[in-house]
């Protein structure tokens, strides 16, 4: 005999008309009906598949033994929960083993935070599995709202409000659109991250969409108590929004204006709040929007009313684009970079794109920061204490001739050389090249400083040597100071080493 087939069943967001065409047929045709509920019994998930239901057919209720109660379990709840699946994944094995069918319900769709995933990763390795997808709580959210959740380039981030507020503010500060689910107990964490991240007017509050008892207000204005866990906030599009009020997006603030804000390019120094300069923090603290690659923003605390526009690494343009037309429709802007922003940062990006017409209203002011090799130089003495050259090894946006040209300069002219960006994972040539061209001027011992994530969690300083140091063991986050011929070692107490550049040139 044949083993039975395991089917996950999305229900949709609770309205029985929702279902899917097949999803109404395979909980027709099924041998086992099981559903999730509680120690009461009732399951929403049967009651929206009801309609479907056939008389004879077997129902397993899958009651969990633990919800929002303590439990005596020895592993505490997560171990409870784990031996539930496994209790439970054993009683569907036993109808598959037997040939029967079996449609497990889900309500909205089985791999979103659904119950249904944890029978797939136990069985469907042992039994031929399919799942059927649902409508979600959040499309359903949109619908019954009445407001799209995304258009054009906009982001959308899906949230559980189970995380700490501070981590839900950044989040939705860095986001245009958010749907944040699991609400119930959670509501006022909620609640004080969407006032800290300034989306607490956007937000709506939508509770049971599609059913009969739906609710939807102001999450601003839901009284805490009334909450249940099946309601969720939305923060739907802003372009649209922008629109229907009457008052201009972004795009139309840049074109329609001509002058507005201000942008400021903010360092935020190497690592952490104690690289920070005082003038940095108030710029941050008075912006109302902070935009920059997305793991610099993270280091910036979250402030309330702040709204974040964070990117990836390699949209310097786009980003700058972006920070002027917000500027342009009267908002104050800091850009942020790691380091010196006029150091191979976002002040030369920002400056360049200012150059347009577009933007002849939008004034742009840079705020130093303490740079990479300024920081890495201070870890072991004084190694930029006479002239000294900064070069990037990069040749994304210069040619590797001109990169080589000026490394042969350099060396000629005895300068101490900070090196930024010595590698990557499809740069891996160059840094021996470099350090070949530097031999034709230097001596093999000519000190080398290698620093790493300095002020980080990973930082190592090491000093080596022009000849013997291993291009292979330095990767994007290092920054290479090589010695001009009159830069000295010596070892304080304790084996310290301490390399500096005398200012004298006798």
């Amino acid at each position: 005999m044949s083993t039975g087939v395991l089917y996950g069943v999305g229900l949709g967001p609770g309205d029985p008309e929702l279902l899917t065409v097949r999803a109404a047929r395979l909980i027709g045709e099924a041998d086992v009906i099981a559903y999730h509920c509680a120690r009461h019994g009732r399951s929403i998930a049967r009651s929206v598949a009801e309609p479907y239901l056939r008389e004879g057919q077997l129902e397993e209720k899958l009651v969990y033994p633990v919800t929002t109660e303590t439990t005596n379990h020895p592993g505490g709840y997560e171990g409870a929960i784990a031996e539930f699946y496994e209790l439970s994944a054993k009683r569907l094995a036993e109808h598959l083993d037997a040939g029967r069918g079996v449609v497990v319900l889900c309500e909205g769709d089985p791999f979103f935070y659904g119950s249904y995933m944890y029978m797939h990763e136990r069985l469907a390795d042992r039994y031929e599995a399919h799942v059927v997808p649902g409508v979600t709580s959040v499309s359903a959210a949109s619908a019954v709202l009445g407001r799209p959740l995304v258009q054009r380039d906009e982001v959308l981030t899906l949230l559980p409000g189970t995380l700490p507020a501070p981590e839900l503010a950044r989040r939705l500060a860095d986001t245009e659109s958010a749907a944040v689910l699991k609400l119930g107990r959670t509501f006022g964490s909620v609640r004080d991250a969407l006032a800290e991240s300034g989306r607490l007017d956007e937000a709506f509050y939508v509770e049971r969409a599609t059913w009969q008892a739906q609710r939807v207000e102001p999450f601003a204005e839901v009284d805490p108590e009334t909450v249940p866990y099946f309601s969720l906030a939305v923060v739907p599009s802003p372009a649209y929004a922008s629109r229907k009020s009457g008052e201009p997006g972004p795009e139309e603030s840049a074109r329609a204006r001509e002058s507005g804000g201000e942008v400021t390019v903010v360092g935020l120094g190497p690592a952490g709040p104690e690289w920070l300069t005082p003038e940095a923090e108030q710029a941050l603290a008075e912006a109302e929007h902070l935009v920059g690659y997305g793991p610099y923003l993270a280091k910036v605390p979250q402030r309330a009313g702040q709204r974040r526009h964070a990117s990836g690494n390699r949209v310097e343009a786009e980003r700058a684009v972006e920070a002027l037309e917000l500027a342009a429709g009267g908002a104050r802007v800091a850009v942020v970079s790691s380091g010196d922003p006029g150091v191979f940062a976002m002040a030369s990006a920002v400056l360049e794109q200012a150059e347009q017409p577009a933007w002849a209203g939008v004034s742009v002011r840079v705020l130093p920061g303490l740079t990479a090799a300024q920081a890495a130089a201070s870890r072991v003495g004084a190694p930029l204490g006479h002239d000294y050259c900064v070069l990037s090894l990069s040749d994304r946006l210069k040619p590797w001739e001109v990169i080589e040209r000026r490394l042969d300069a350099a060396g000629a002219a005895d300068l101490v050389v900070a090196i930024y960006n010595p590698a990557s994972r499809s740069r891996t040539t160059q840094l021996g090249v470099a350090r070949d061209v530097l031999l034709r001027h230097r001596a093999p011992e000519t000190p080398v400083v290698i620093a790493r994530d300095v002020g980080g969690p990973e930082e190592s300083v090491r000093v080596d040597t022009l000849g013997g140091f291993d291009p292979a063991t330095v990767d994007m986050r290092c920054l290479l100071i090589v010695g001009s011929s009159r830069t000295r070692v010596r070892e304080q107490p304790g084996g310290t080493p301490v390399v500096w550049t005398p200012r004298s040139y006798a």
